[in-house]
This record gives C-alpha cells, sequence and structure tokens, in this order.
C-alpha cells in the first residue's frame, strides 16, 4: 500500500534528512543563559528577515502569540481580534486565563479581514467603567487568505490613530508572502510585534518566534519563562529552525500550486462545495454528502483529512506529492461512481 497521505495539517511534516543532520549537528549552551549560539543566530537571523529588532524563541506558536499578547496588554486591558482567530478561538484562552487580557472579538469576512469601522466602534472611550483598549491583532494567512496589503496598512494606521499597538499572528506569513509576491518584511513591517511559526510549512519539528522593538521583545522574555517557556539547549531544535528558513520557505510555492491542483480535481464534483485554493488550503463543506463515510472511505484508501464547524480543511505541505494529488482524485471518483 502506498504511505499515507496526511492533508490534516501541515504541522504533522517530518524533518528531512538534511535537517536532522543540522540538528544533530547543532553547537548548543544555556538558552536562559542567552548562551546557545545556534538559538542566538535564529533569533537575529529572523529579526532581520522580518525587519524586526529583536526576536525570541518559544516553544510553540500558541505561547509566542501570547507571549506578544501579555508585552503588550497589562491585567484588565482589552485586544481586537477577530471572532475566528486563532488568537482567540484556538488557543485555550490563554490571553484572558493566564494573562487577564479581556478580548473583544468581531466578525471576520470570509477572506479574514475585520471592517474597519466595526474596529473603530471597538475601541472604547477613555471611561473607569471599560477596559482599556490596547491592542489590535491580526492573523495572516487567514483560513488560507493571504490579507491584502492594503487592508494591513490601513487597519494598522487606524490603530495607530487610536494609540493601539498592532500584533500579527503570523503563523503561516511566509505562505502569504510567496503568495502575494511581496518579502516577509514588507507585511511585517505594518505591526509593532510579529510571531512566526517554523512548524507549519517550513518544516520544523517544534518552535516559534516572536518578533519586535527590543524593549517588547525583553519583557517577553520575562513572560515567557513565567509562562514555563525558558528552555535550555535549544540549539538542538533552532537548527531545524535555521534549517527551514534557509531551505523550505521559496518552495511553499509547490505547496500552493498543489493546492490550487487539489481545488480543480474537487470542482469535478460540485457535491462536495470545494472552495479555491489561495495558498496551501482547500475547504469544502459537503452538500448532502455522509462526511463520516466519505473520511473513512478516503482513510481506507490511505488518505487522511481534518475538520471542523462542518467543513473539511485539506492543506497541502512539503510530504503531499503530486502522487497524492492524483490518489485524492482517484478516491473521489470511486465514492461517486459507486453504484
Amino acid at each position: 500500500m502506498n504511505a499515507q497521505a496526511d492533508f490534516r495539517s501541515d504541522t504533522v511534516t517530518k524533518p528531512s534528512a538534511g535537517m536532522r543532520r543540522a540538528m544533530a549537528a547543532a553547537e548548543v549552551g544555556d538558552a536562559v543563559y542567552d548562551d546557545d549560539p545556534t538559538t542566538n543566530r535564529l533569533e537575529s537571523m529572523t529579526a532581520e528577515i522580518l525587519g524586526k529588532e529583536a526576536g525570541l524563541f518559544f516553544p510553540s506558536a500558541t505561547q509566542a502569540n501570547l507571549g506578544g499578547l501579555m508585552a503588550h496588554c497589562g491585567r484588565g486591558d482589552e485586544f481586537i481580534v477577530g471572532q475566528k482567530a486563532h488568537a482567540y478561538r484556538d488557543e485555550g484562552g490563554g490571553a484572558a486565563v493566564l494573562g487577564s487580557i479581556q478580548p473583544q472579538p468581531l466578525p471576520n469576512e470570509p477572506d479574514g479581514i475585520i471592517d474597519l469601522d466595526a474596529i473603530t466602534a471597538a475601541v472604547k472611550p477613555d471611561d473607569f467603567h471599560n477596559p482599556v483598549t490596547r491592542l489590535l491583532a491580526l492573523e495572516n494567512t487567514f483560513s488560507g487568505h493571504p490579507l491584502p496589503e492594503d487592508y494591513l496598512r490601513d487597519a494598522t494606521e487606524l490603530a495607530r490613530g487610536h494609540g493601539l499597538a498592532t500584533h500579527l499572528d503570523g503563523a503561516r506569513l511566509m505562505n502569504a508572502a510567496v503568495a502575494t509576491g511581496t518579502s516577509p518584511a514588507a507585511i511585517a513591517e505594518h505591526f509593532d510585534s510579529v510571531s512566526l511559526c517554523l512548524s507549519k510549512g517550513l518544516g520544523a519539528p517544534v518552535g516559534a518566534l516572536l518578533l519586535g522593538p527590543k524593549q517588547l521583545i525583553d519583557r517577553a522574555k520575562r513572560i515567557r519563562k513565567t509562562l514555563g517557556g525558558g528552555m535550555r539547549q535549544t540549539g538542538v531544535i533552532a537548527a531545524a529552525g535555521i534549517s527551514a528558513l534557509e531551505h523550505n520557505v521559496t518552495r511553499l510555492g509547490e505547496d500552493h500550486d498543489r493546492a490550487s491542483r487539489l481545488a480543480e480535481v474537487f470542482r469535478g464534483f460540485p457535491e462536495l462545495g470545494a472552495g479555491e485554493a489561495h495558498t496551501n488550503m482547500v475547504f469544502m463543506s459537503p452538500r448532502e454528502v455522509d462526511m463520516d463515510a466519505f473520511t473513512a472511505f478516503l482513510a481506507d484508501r490511505g488518505i487522511i483529512v481534518g475538520g471542523g464547524y462542518g467543513t473539511l480543511r485539506w492543506v497541502t505541505h512539503l510530504d503531499i506529492d503530486d502522487e497524492a494529488i492524483e490518489r485524492v482524485g482517484e478516491a473521489c471518483r470511486e465514492y461517486f461512481t459507486r453504484a
């Protein structure tokens, strides 16, 4: 039987042989004392790539986002965020639970943007009855959609006009940069702080970074320690991040191309209700299709897909090849032509 084709997420990738060699050869020290040269190199090179003053390595993007939120906001402060944003819906409520920060969620449009008038209306007046609105947090990409450059400019300028700081959940920032032909720094320049995940699409097994001004990163370092994110010989995993940034950014275009081909396959089966691919994701909302039966049929053929909220999400990544796309097409034809 062919190897399993796992479309659940771009986090399921395995480190390449070259990445494993880099990890094994990494020079290490104690990162809590800032003595790990490989981690220091990862932080400085990522800050340079994104045009920021400093960077800080975290175990996960969830913790990097939380570190950023807590560095910007104090207890009882508020941040504006999308109703469907990962930092609001999929990170365990950490901002409220651990940071005592109140989220002010606003509706996301299908492409991930938040209406500018809604942002303006959500900024609280200077009244002791209200929490202090401190921060606007956006996400890029959002459900596979790169946020438009003009929207990033307009939204962050609006925020600054109201005295707010800005944070970008850039878990798939590199996908957005490749898809739009924009440099990562050009996207990041709109924001005071940016998180970047190394294990989504880039192929590293673990790790994320928070980038921003040195003063903010120094605050985040203290917060990281409080959150239990201070690690020791992190060069072993930082080396994987360096390898990912050096070798796996430009190839993201291959994932986008395969996602587009996957969407084209699904267009032949309108009952699947599949949308277009904007980066490396295809979402479908099947109509009059037994989703459990369909996904079980695929699983029997070594094709794994994830979903939730009535949709299925297909994610391409460096461990999905052309043969896997062909297998999906064959499985769909077999499923919908059964007697």
